[in-house]
């Protein structure tokens, strides 16, 4: 059954990623974030009640209240970086960035958590690297020849596939890259802290508490900022994706979770890493991102990396 949330996990994730990026398009990511947290702190409180988790919230323990709340700050922090990366950068390029968390977690669930690194799963990972470095790397153009039209909107570098940032030029066009490693980073140290959180705790409940600490992080920042401001101004549009968004992110931590509780995490979050193949299907047909030759090698890598961890 596990198999089964897992993959739920994975098409939620893949949806968030495309409507999160249309609802940040106008909008600063910090506010997107805290905005879409309250979405699905709701959503996540909503499943502890019907399924009626909330009576064994007194019995939580002071360790796993600890792991919770560490996952929580490290799911924080990778969203931050994450819907950033996704502001400024293109959808195709960011995501298998963060897809690349798969490796980390191995390499965590490993050290910490004592699961064996199979010859399998080390073909995995080389297969998901190198996939993930074929997605992103791309040779220098010549900026030059760039329209004042491609370095308006999102700051996405549509014809290079760059992102280029104010100037268009120098460090601020891989500003993005940052970001995305930024988000695998802490993606996979929520992983390891919510497998140790979650036990002896229902999935669902110990969702909704770390989900918790993500709104009281993401709406700390927006306002030691001072971009609360700035929430009056998102259109009728933007709010749209952003509930629908988080709405999907709900789904999926739901059923990431629920997988968590009962499979392995080495497995899990491979499994969840799939998102990747809805995510860049939906940027070419709503963000009309297009993937290369190489990008589309890329991908393949990274999903038949994903697949063979499932044997």
């Amino acid at each position: 059954m596990w198999v089964f949330f897992a993959f739920g996990s994975a098409v939620f994730a893949g949806l968030t990623a495309i409507l999160s990026k249309i609802g940040i398009k106008n909008t600063d990511s910090n506010v997107a974030t805290a905005i879409r947290t309250v979405v699905v702190l709701f959503f996540s409180w909503l499943m502890v009640f019907i399924v009626g988790s909330q009576r064994t919230l007194a019995g939580v323990s002071d360790r796993t209240l600890f792991f919770l709340v560490l996952s929580g700050l490290a799911t924080g922090a990778s969203w931050l970086c994450y819907f950033k990366a996704l502001q400024i950068g293109d959808v195709n390029k960011v995501t298998p960035i963060d897809k690349s968390s798969t490796v980390l977690t191995m390499i965590l669930a490993f050290i910490l958590l004592g699961e064996e690194i199979t010859l399998l799963k080390a073909v995995a990972m080389l297969l998901i690297g190198g996939g993930t470095y074929l997605m992103v790397h791309k040779k220098k153009v010549a900026t030059s020849g760039v329209t004042g039209r491609a370095l308006s909107g999102t700051g996405s570098e549509k014809t290079s596939g760059v992102t280029s940032g104010a100037t268009g030029a120098g460090p601020k066009s891989n500003l993005w890259l940052a970001y995305a490693f930024g988000a695998a980073i802490f993606a996979a140290l929520t992983a390891i802290l919510g497998k140790v959180g979650i036990e002896g705790i229902e999935s669902n409940l110990g969702t909704a508490i770390r989900t918790v600490v993500v709104l009281i992080m993401a709406w700390l920042i927006v306002f030691l900022t001072k971009k609360e401001k700035t929430i009056k101004e998102i259109d009728q549009k933007s709010w749209l994706f952003l509930i629908l968004s988080g709405f999907a992110t709900g789904g999926s931590w739901l059923c990431y979770y629920r997988a968590l509780q009962t499979g392995p995490a080495s497995v899990v979050v491979p499994i969840d890493k799939l998102s990747i193949v809805f995510t860049i299907a939906f940027s070419y047909f709503f963000l009309k991102e297009r993937l290369t030759v190489k990008s589309m090698a890329g991908l393949v890598l990274i999903v038949a990396g994903t697949l063979s961890l499932l044997f």
